[in-house]
């Protein structure tokens, strides 16, 4: 679980746009009835924005599931171990699968010198069930983010979604 994030580039934004849809057919209606997936009509449009050329030093702890047959020490070398090769078990994603992170060993760079109240975010996902989504309020200070052991609010059900 993150500890603290140091934003190590400047913050650097862009919007951007993109349709979805949501009338999805199953492969057996697009197969036996030739239906076709209707992107005139049954069009979303969605906007984001995103971070470009972003650099964290993320600073965690290992937190062992249930399951976890070693110690957090042993959890914690193989973790050391696989950065220094550049290897993971899925490649990690920056807020959506289309952006996905690159990450090496940490070097002795400086967090960027800005302080920000950066507002509500995410803190972590319950898969449940119920599903269940944290919170916390978040602040840069001389370019380092605190994450709180613990989320300040939850919503539960399926009509919450994260975005």
């Amino acid at each position: 679980m993150p500890v603290t994030i140091e934003v190590l580039r400047p913050i650097r934004q862009f919007s951007l746009r993109r349709n979805e849809t949501h009338d999805l057919p199953s492969l057996a209606d697009a197969v036996n009835t030739g239906r076709r997936i209707n992107t005139v009509d049954k069009r979303d449009q969605r906007s984001a924005l995103c971070l470009r050329d972003v650099e964290y030093r993320i600073h965690a702890h290992v937190e062992l599931a249930d399951h976890a047959d070693k110690n957090e020490a042993a959890y914690r070398e193989q973790f050391r171990r696989r950065v220094n090769r550049g290897a993971c078990f899925q490649r990690p994603y920056l807020g959506a699968r289309e952006f996905p992170g690159e990450f090496f060993a940490p070097n002795d760079q400086a967090p960027i010198p800005h302080t920000e109240d950066l507002g509500i975010m995410l803190h972590r996902v319950h898969h449940g069930p119920p599903v269940r989504f944290d919170w916390f309020t978040a602040r840069l200070d001389n370019g380092v983010l605190h994450v709180p052991a613990v989320g300040i609010a939850s919503q539960t059900g399926s009509d919450t979604a994260v975005a």
